[in-house]
């Protein structure tokens, strides 16, 4: 009896320790937590009265209700595109009529800019100090060997004649740091020899790469090559880079952020089959603003055998008269659209010459620039004029002094809307 006694003891003393234990633990958890007087406001209440709003407040919401009314109630006009046109850019050379000397030193009150007569406000001017940026392209193809060889030249390629200049102007004009120039040689198609460079190192990799090779193709797509030039696109790697991808993508020299820019062109004018003909590259020309100074090769062969092609007389295939003509027209065509200037290469004597007048007239361009109130109209030329009063006097001096620069700018038109797909019927 005294043992059950004991027995029931123990166990009703351990139940009420139990109890004792669990008990306190769950109180302790549930114990009400205080509230976080950082969720009030400044004063402790989470209730804060509303602040009047103040004047410009409210004018600041009825002018976003307003726009947010404007953007949904505007209608898109399908196919349609924004041209930005507030800018326009002009490059200008000014030099004396008589002695051909160049002139430096102008300030933006010596200039004026006229827009289909209309004088505009000069907003954005630059002198002659910045430096150069520059794309070569060369003329690399079997029919440059012979115009070459008509120099009577028998101990070296035909070809150097269109090398030559390039080697020249890369070797002696292109300065460190801030020089910049990237070399294209084409002739069935534009192909990049090296990138926009400086490095004296990579310029006479280039020139030897240019004088080991030989041509491997008689076409002479210029066009092709003058767009790829100026807009860019996809074309073969960088020769220079080894990169074992094929091709590769390109901005054009319309994209180089430079204030002197030019692509130096030296070609006989010739243009084979491209595929874009010569309405579309003048276009071309004229929308980028980009000058081109050209030295035609052409002219080293037809001052010998000219007189003898006769267009019923020479192979199909053959360049004859007209076709040499025909690229003399269009390379004066380039040259003045773009504010450029053409060179016929008589002799390569004069080559240092052409190249020296070159470097002399991109360094000594003046930048200027005109916005406009109200943006051109897609696809429109407008006619530009710069004229120049050197002492300041308040009169042009139009016919002591020659303002060389781009005649007309052309807004691009719009792209053309893509037709709808066809669905098909049910």
């Amino acid at each position: 009896m005294h043992a059950l006694y004991r027995r029931s003891a123990f166990l009703i003393s351990i139940l009420f320790i139990s109890i004792l234990v669990l008990g306190g633990s769950v109180f302790g958890q549930s114990r009400p937590q205080r509230p976080d007087p950082a969720k009030g406001g400044a004063d402790g209440k989470r209730n804060q009265r509303p602040v009047p709003k103040t004047e410009e407040e409210l004018k600041k919401e009825a002018e976003e209700k307003k726009l947010a009314e404007q953007e949904k109630n505007a209608v898109e006009e399908p196919g349609v595109a924004k041209v930005e046109t507030d800018i326009v850019n002009v490059d200008a050379v000014v030099f004396n009529k008589k002695s051909g000397q160049i002139v430096t030193g102008l300030k933006k009150d010596n200039f004026a800019i006229f827009e289909n007569g209309v004088k505009q406000t000069i907003s954005s001017f630059a002198t002659p100090d910045a430096p150069i940026t520059v794309s070569l392209v060369l003329e690399y193809s079997k029919w440059t060997e012979t115009f070459g060889q008509s120099n009577g030249g028998y101990f070296e390629p035909g070809f150097y004649e269109s090398v030559r200049p390039v080697a020249y102007f890369l070797s002696k004009f292109i300065k460190p740091p801030n020089d910049y120039a990237s070399v294209i040689a084409f002739d069935i198609r534009p192909t990049p020899i090296t990138d926009f460079t400086n490095d004296p190192n990579r310029i006479r990799q280039t020139i030897d790469i240019l004088l080991r090779n030989t041509p491997a193709f008689r076409e002479n797509n210029l066009y092709d090559a003058l767009k790829f030039t100026l807009l860019g696109g996809r074309g073969d790697s960088v020769v220079l880079d080894n990169s074992k991808a094929r091709t590769a993508d390109y901005a054009g020299m319309i994209d180089v952020k430079s204030k002197r820019k030019a692509i130096i062109l030296v070609a006989s004018g010739i243009d084979t089959f491209s595929k874009i003909n010569f309405n579309d590259i003048r276009k071309i020309v004229q929308e980028a603003g980009v000058p081109i100074y050209i030295i035609s090769t052409g002219n080293l062969f037809c001052k010998k055998y000219c007189d003898y092609l006769d267009p019923s007389r020479v192979m199909p295939g053959t360049p004859d008269r007209m076709d040499f003509l025909t690229a003399k027209n269009q390379l004066n065509t380039f040259a003045k659209e773009s504010g450029g200037v053409h060179y016929e290469m008589t002799f390569p004597s004069e080559v240092p010459t052409y190249l020296n007048n070159i470097n002399a007239l991109l360094r000594s361009q003046y930048s200027l620039a005109y916005d406009l109130e109200v943006p051109h109209e897609p696809g429109k030329k407008y006619k530009l004029e710069v004229k120049v009063d050197v002492d300041g006097d308040g009169t042009y001096d139009d016919k002591t002094f020659v303002v060389q620069h781009r005649p007309f700018v052309t807004s691009p038109k719009l792209a053309e809307p893509k037709p709808a797909e066809l669905k098909p019927k049910k």
